[in-house]
């Protein structure tokens, strides 16, 4: 079965850094975009990083972008997100996600809606 397992996630100090990995299983998912999301409690899910699946363009909102990088080993099948800075707003479960559709698609999916591919989540905590 093709599927997403993020790993990485933790509790942490305001200013430190963790790196979240996820890694796919099946499917090979080199010619898909892939990106991470974000949920955390009583909030809408929010994208927080994207990289295509070709020359490995990037994306982030102004929320993240400075702070975050994310990064793709396509060898592996994996896709990885690094956080510095990290702030307590950062708090929230963090997804891996890919979709065939391209980075733009998952930048502006509604809320209601789900990337072709979505991991289980693994949690991000910092503390002030």
């Amino acid at each position: 079965q093709d599927r997403l397992v993020e790993s990485g996630g933790g509790l942490v100090q305001a200013g430190g850094s963790l790196r979240l990995s996820c890694v796919a299983s099946g499917r090979p998912f080199r010619s898909y975009a892939m990106a991470w999301f974000r949920q955390a409690p009583g909030k809408d899910r929010e994208f927080v990083a994207g990289i295509s699946w070709g020359n490995e363009t990037t994306v982030y909102p102004d929320s993240v972008k400075g702070r975050f990088t994310i990064f793709r080993n396509n060898a592996k099948n994996a896709v990885y997100l690094q956080m510095n800075s990290l702030k307590p707003e950062d708090t929230a479960v963090y997804y891996c996600a890919a979709d065939i559709r391209g980075i733009q698609t998952m930048e502006q999916l509604p809320q209601n809606a789900r990337p072709d591919y979505w991991g289980q989540g693994t949690q991000v905590t910092v503390s002030s």
